[in-house]
């Protein structure tokens, strides 16, 4: 699959009678949402490794193909050098590998590429050290996605430097876009529980993957001129044979799936080349979302 489609988190109440039928239990709410969208964002392991399982019953519950982007732990990327804490990233990739087990080829694999986020107070000063980390990780068992915070990594010659890091060594560049909770009618101090940093958008390809995570705003029309502008990049990439992640959030997350499914439906109006939402197959979708 050329294109996955997905949220921050799987788990959330509010969805239910929404994204979820009424009545959906807890312990139900991935199955669910796999036969929804294709891909998650998998944010809880910055906070928490998940056991052995755990992973196994993500692998058990989700259909072959479907993605988990998996965060590596706050332990590895915020605890100032990285080299120090390549034993402990490659101990997490090992404890991942169950999304793996089963599947007949890598594209039924649920392992998804792995994120690493590193925190604002991260410089381009370190970049020998960031070299080294990313020199370690073994592509061939599960790529590796990068996002930088530091405000310095979008400035020349910093950004050049990274963007060839990055392509020599095969690792995705991570799209973080929030200019639609910061724009001028967006108000994003409505929602500073949810703040995400205000960093520029640099749409450049690093590797044969690419992965956006789109800030949405509750609102539909704040976000359509900047959906617009990714709906023609992406339709470019995914014709290169780029494979794309696209995730959604939102400061109100009741608002999340339904942006997410409006991003699909002005992809597939645009004719680019992406399959079918499996949210689009089921029987009797849920109404409310669509108003949004």
């Amino acid at each position: 699959m050329s294109f996955l489609l997905g949220c921050a988190v799987w788990g959330y109440k509010g969805w239910i009678g929404d994204l979820f039928p009424p009545g959906s239990r807890s312990k139900d709410f991935l199955r669910l949402y796999s036969q929804r969208f294709t891909a998650v964002e998998g944010n809880t392991t910055f906070y928490a490794v998940p056991d052995a399982d755990t992973v196994a019953r993500w692998a058990q519950e989700t259909p072959a193909g479907f993605k988990f982007w998996l965060k590596l732990p706050r332990t590895v990327t915020h605890n100032g050098l990285l080299q120090p804490s390549i034993p402990g990233a490659l101990k997490f990739l090992e404890q991942m590998q169950g999304l793996g087990v089963g599947a007949a080829s890598p594209e039924e694999s649920r392992l998804g590429p792995i994120f690493a986020q590193l925190p604002p107070n991260y410089p381009p000063a370190y970049l020998d050290d960031l070299t080294a980390f990313l020199e370690a990780w073994p592509r061939n068992e599960a790529p590796l996605a990068l996002e930088v915070r530091h405000s310095d990594w979008f400035k020349e010659p910093h950004s050049s430097h990274l963007t060839a890091l990055l392509q020599q060594l095969g690792v995705g560049r991570v799209l973080l876009d929030t200019r639609p909770v910061y724009t001028a009618s967006a108000k994003p101090q409505e929602y500073p529980e949810s703040r995400k940093p205000n960093v520029p958008v640099q749409p450049i390809v690093n590797a044969s993957f690419s992965v956006i995570r789109f800030i949405s705003h509750p609102d539909q029309s704040v976000n359509q001129p900047f959906m617009e502008e990714w709906v023609s990049l992406l339709d470019g990439w995914l014709r290169q044979g780029t494979k794309i992640y696209f995730f959604v959030h939102c400061p109100l997350e009741e608002r999340s799936p339904g942006n997410a499914r409006h991003f699909q439906q002005l992809l597939e109006q645009h004719n680019a080349p992406v399959p079918p939402l499996p949210w689009n197959g089921i029987e009797v979708p849920p109404t409310q979302l669509s108003l949004f």
